[in-house]
Order: C-alpha cells, then structure tokens, then sequence
C-alpha cells in the first residue's frame, strides 16, 4: 500500500488555508502556526486593532452622546430662564387686572429685566387690544395700546387656544393641554405665550420672544483622545512583554474599562457640572426677579394677595412648579440630588452598554473571529455572493426591525413623544416589570362572585394558551382523519374532495373570518337560522366569553385543518403498503397497524407541522381581530390582540413592544423545549 504524506498547505496567495495557518514574523519562523517550544502563536496585531476600534468607535459615540446631553441641558437651562422670566411678568400682569394703564406701567418698568435681545407684549381678549408690547414692530402708528389688526389674528387664535387650554385641564382635574405654548423664531430664539387669569378667568396673554440659544458647551476633545490613546499605549507595551495570546486579551479588556472608565467619569462631571450650574442660574434669577417684582408691586400699588411664590415661576409648560427651586427662591437641594443620581444612573447605564458592545468587537476581533470569517468568506465567496441579496433583504427588513422593537421596549415611548430621543425616554425594566408583575387576575365581587381582570397579561396568556392547544387539537384531529379517509385505496372523486377540503386554506382567512362573523350574527346570521330551523332559540354569540370563544374556535378550525390534512396526507403515501401486509398477515387488528406503523411513520412529518401550527396559532391576529374583537371585554383577546391595542389604540409604543417581546420570548422558549424533546429537526 502507498504512504501518502500529508502536504503543508500551499502559501500562494488567495489560498484561505494558506490565511488560516501563515504566521509570518512570528518569532523568526515564517509560515509557522505556532512560536518555537510549541506555545501558542501570539497575534499582537489583532489584539491592538480590536482595542483601537473597539475602544474608538465606543469613545466616538459617548462623545456623541455626551455633546447631545451638554446641548440638552443647555436648552433646558435657557428654558427655564425663559419660563422664570415669562411668568414673573405673567404674574405681575395678573396682579395689574390684565388690561390698562397699570399693565403698560408694568411692562415699561419690568423690560429692563429681560436679557438682551428679548421682548414682551401683553394681549387683552377684551376688546381683542394689544395692551402693551415692546417688540421691535410695535412702533408709531402700531404703537400700544390698540386693536389687533386683520393681519393678527394669529395672536388672537393663540390665546384662545390658551384659554381653552386651561379650561379643558381644569375641568378633567389634570395636566393634558400645554398652558404655555412656544414656537421656534426663524431668527432664531423662540417665542412664548402664557395665559393671564384673573379671578379665575382667562382675561388675555403674555407673551416672550427671547434671544437665540447660546451654543452648548463641546465636549473636550483632548479628554477624548487621552482616553483612548493611553490604553492602546498600555496594551502596545504588554504586548511585548505577555507570552501568550490570552493573557494580551485581558490586558486588551482591562485598558478598554479602564478607558470607557474614565470617560465615563469626565461625562459624568461634566453634565453635573452644567446640571448644578443650571439650578444654581435658575435659582439666582428667581432671586433676583422676585426682589424686583416685589419693588414693583410697591411702586405701583399692586394687589399683594395671594402672596408672591417665586418658585412656582420655575414650572413647565403646563404651569407646574419643577420644584428645582423652593418657593423662597433658593436650590432644593434633595430635587437636586435625586437627579443627579438619575443622571449617574443614566451615564452609568450608556457606558455598560458601550462597554459591552466594545468588549464583544475587541473579543470578536482579538480572539481571530475576523480573521476566520474573512478566510471563510473567501473561500466561500461565490456562495456568499449569491445568497448576499437575501441576507441584506433580511438585515433591513427582519432583523432591523427586531432590534428596534427590543431597544424601544425599553422606553417609555407614546405617540405624544415619539420625536424624543431614547435617552430621553428610557425606563429600563419598568415595561416588564408593569406587565409581569401585576398579578390581579381575579378578585371577588360585592356579591360574592368572581370578576376576571381581562387586560391582565397572565389572564391573556391563559386565554392564548387554551385558544392554541384546542385549534391545534382540533385542527390536528380533523385533517388526520380526512388524510386517512383521502388514502383510501379507490375512493370515488378522491381528486374531487381534495381540491374541495383545500379551498379553505386557498382562500385569504381574512376573508373567511368576515364571512364567519357574518355567520355567527345574532339576527342575520346563518348559525342561528339553522338553530331556530329545529325549534332552538338563536344565542348573542359575542355576549358571553364562553361562546364568543366558540365563534372563533370554528372559524380558526375550519382555517387549520387543511395544512394537517395536506401534511399528513402526503406522509401517509409515503409508507410502504408492504408494512401493512405484513401485519395483517401476522394478525393485526386496523388499531393496531395505526398505532404501530402509521402513527410512528407519521411522526417526523407531523410534529414539525404542530410545532409550526402552535406558532401561528398563537400569533393568530385576524380570526381574534376580526371575528370577535376581544369581546366582551376584552375576555377574547389573546396576546399579539392585546399588544396591537395597546400599541395603535392606546398608542403605547414601549410598553406593546415590551409586550412583544415577551410573546417572542414564550415562543422561542417553547420551540427550544419542543425541538429538544421531540428531535423534529435532526435528521433521521
């Protein structure tokens, strides 16, 4: 017999084995797999470029995030001077009666308060007059006090709606409408309008154009290199000095903590910085307008109850102090601190998720992933070309999606904020927290009885469980038995009934689930013609859960048993017909050659078909959406029907992800389960 020796892999180039073993350079071995002594290679190069990237693009984007922060705090705090400075003269405005000469007398002394560049004017609804204004245009012959012109009417719309703004949240006993509306100015700064109430009454406006923003603070950039140039120099000089490849990728690992660390560290300084220097301008601005509004009300003999609280100026847009600042005007120190804990919290938050994302580069990149993935990518090229299309197909439009579903049930996202940034809305676990926590299902009536808490997640997923065993069940056991009457040798029209039992499943179920809705109608309906046919009495099917259950357990069994039938058809013809001669020679009854050769030889077809049928079974929208509606009460609903309402009718958008997510939880789970008891994936 012929020795075969093995041959070294060829080092020409575009060989993928030649990438895979070349370890040229490496101590003074070219082509080598492994240093002399028979160590581990050592490929400090991987292990630097994945520090230099990983560590870089994670740096990049605290940075970025950072310069977003510093910008968000900066708008805030030229907000809140802003407000301070819109409600102080909307107080005093209140406590001059809105209109006459006492509102000119305050508008003229209190414009020396406001920053340069900013302007006020004060609109009284009786009479649609221009009170007093000191903007710029309001000169001359537009000089208050006036009538609006034709060309104003926008003034006058915007108090209108203020007024009906505050009646509308005083009437529901809540915050729901802005009582201070702002708009941008196209030469920058933005322009804010407040309601003037008198004994209770909406009486006229106030309103404020400020100056343009002041740019925000940059984050330093020489912070931002030290942070990154120094591990890569700390894990460049243990690279010479560790011996092998796992003890340079925990230097690698330290440096990049302790890099990410100390960003970390100057972000959070930095925004707390800017964050007590804003309360502590805020505060001194509260201070000093009230020692000035105080001066005014003395001089011009204006009302002096209630008494004045500078720090209900310090509010939002819907007029609610902030409480930042006390009444007195001074810090609040423990409002202060409680959120500067929520801003560790949060920089805390970011830097764990950049560090892990780093790390998984840095390990990916360190350990040789890329390079094995190039090599294979490589060798692979054509195949990899061809499926490229439907990977890019499944990049934007599965897994894109999935992600973004995930991150977003981590936010408190709705349709009223939606334009915020995540960072803005993160709540972390709250969503899950909401939903699987709450385990008020049931609780005992007045009278005794039980009522059923049918928005509660648990009772849905009880409802969703029940609804998928007994389709599945039902859709099982009809399209067995119709494959094994289907198989029977000369059956008349067989061809006929095939086409005929299909057409359920050919025809679109939501389609079908109107029709079986119609069907099911309590007056027209054909189900309760048929029961009045025979004396009975026809039912309200969607009044009660236990029939509105029924509605769609037919509907959704009539839409199943099909794809069972085509599936377990097709296994049957499969088995050899020899199996059954051969037990009925040896005496087997019809039972027992089902038992014993149909059902096993049935098994590898129809346990993938369950495992697929209870997935879309219990992620059937249409029948539930449909036919019943989660009525009554919601009593029908089952999980994807609820996470869809909350989402596009509640407009809660993070919580019906969180909602989603979960349902992809339970379901991953359950395949995982089932693949592992039942094998349905492993070849035979």
């Amino acid at each position: 017999m012929r020795n075969v020796v093995p041959q070294p892999p060829s080092s020409e180039p575009g060989n993928p084995a030649a990438l895979l073993t070349d370890s040229s350079g490496l101590n003074g071995v070219p082509g080598s797999g492994e240093p002399s002594g028979g160590a581990p290679a050592l490929h400090r190069g991987r292990v630097l470029v994945g520090l230099f990237l990983s560590l870089g693009v994670a740096l990049f984007i605290a940075q970025g995030l950072l310069a977003k922060a510093l910008d968000s705090v900066s708008t805030e705090r030229a907000d809140r001077q802003s407000f301070v400075s819109l409600r102080a003269l909307e107080d005093l405005v209140q406590r001059a009666g809105g209109s006459g000469d006492a509102v000119r007398a305050v508008v003229e002394t209190w414009k020396t308060q406001l920053p340069a560049g900013s302007a006020v004017r004060v609109v009284a609804f009786s009479g649609i007059r221009l009170e007093a204004s000191t903007f710029p245009e309001d000169v001359g012959e537009r000089a208050a006090p006036r009538r609006l012109s034709r060309e104003e009417k926008p003034l006058y719309d915007r108090g209108q709606r203020l007024r009906a703004a505050v009646e509308t949240n005083r009437e529901e006993g809540g915050a729901r409408k802005l009582e201070v509306e702002a708009e941008a100015l196209p030469a920058g700064g933005r322009l804010l309008s407040a309601p003037v109430e008198v004994d209770g009454s909406v009486v006229g406006m106030v309103e404020l154009a400020t100056a343009p923003l002041a740019a925000p603070l940059e984050p330093s950039l020489p912070t931002l290199l030290l942070c990154w140039l120094l591990p890569l120099a700390l894990c460049a000089v243990a690279s010479f000095v560790a011996r092998r490849q796992g003890v340079l990728v925990a230097v690698s690992v330290v440096a990049l903590v302790l890099g990410l660390g100390a960003y970390g560290s100057y972000s959070l300084g930095t925004l707390g910085a800017e964050v007590r220097g804003t309360q502590t301008l805020v505060a001194e601005q509260v201070r000093a307008m009230s020692e000035r509004a105080q001066a005014v009300m003395a001089e011009r003999q204006l009302a002096t109850e209630p008494a004045l609280r500078p720090g209900d100026w310090d509010a939002d847009a819907y007029r609610r102090p902030l409480g930042l600042v006390s009444p007195e005007g001074q810090v609040n120190e423990s409002v202060v601190s409680a959120r500067m804990e929520e801003l560790s919290s949060g920089v805390g938050r970011a830097m764990t998720g950049l560090g892990a994302v780093a790390l998984v580069v840095l390990l990916f990149i360190g350990l040789g992933g890329v390079h094995r993935t190039v090599a294979t990518v490589v060798e692979n090229r054509t195949a990899y070309a061809y499926i490229a299309p439907a990977m890019v197909g499944m990049l934007v439009l599965v897994f894109f999606p999935f992600f973004y579903g995930i991150a977003l049930s981590f936010t408190d996202s709705t349709l009223y904020n939606a334009g915020q940034p995540f960072v803005n809305l993160w709540v972390g676990l709250r969503n899950y927290v909401e939903i699987l926590g709450d385990f008020n299902i049931v609780k005992r009536a007045q009278d005794g009885s039980l009522v059923f808490n049918y928005l509660n997640f648990y009772y849905t997923l009880f409802f969703t469980v029940v609804w998928t065993i007994t389709n599945v069940v039902l859709g099982v056991t009809l399209g067995l038995v119709l494959a094994l009457i289907l198989n029977v040798d000369k059956l008349a029209l067989r061809p006929v009934y095939r086409v005929l039992l299909i057409l359920p499943w050919a025809m679109p179920n939501y389609i079908t689930a109107l029709i079986w809705k119609g069907m099911f109608h309590q007056q027209f309906g054909v189900v309760n013609h048929i029961i009045r046919m025979f004396g009975g009495q026809g039912l309200s099917w969607y009044d009660t859960p236990f029939t509105s259950f029924l509605t769609v357990l037919a509907t959704n069994g009539w839409l199943s048993f099909p794809f069972m039938m085509v599936v377990s058809l097709g296994a049957l013809q499969s088995i050899p017909m020899e199996l059954y001669e051969a037990a009925r020679v040896d005496g087997a009854s019809r039972w027992q050659q089902f038992t014993a050769i149909t059902l096993p030889a049935l098994k590898p077809a129809l346990v993938p078909a369950v495992i697929l049928s209870v997935v879309w079974t219990f992620n059937q929208f249409n029948v539930i959406f449909l036919v019943t509606e989660g009525e009554p009460s919601h009593s029908t609903e089952i999980l994807i029907t609820q996470a869809y309402k909350y989402a596009f009718q509640l407009y809660r958008h993070g919580y019906a992800a969180a909602y989603s997510t979960i349902i992809f939880g339970i379901l991953l789970l359950y395949s995982m389960v089932q693949n592992r008891v039942s094998r349905a994936t492993e070849a035979a």
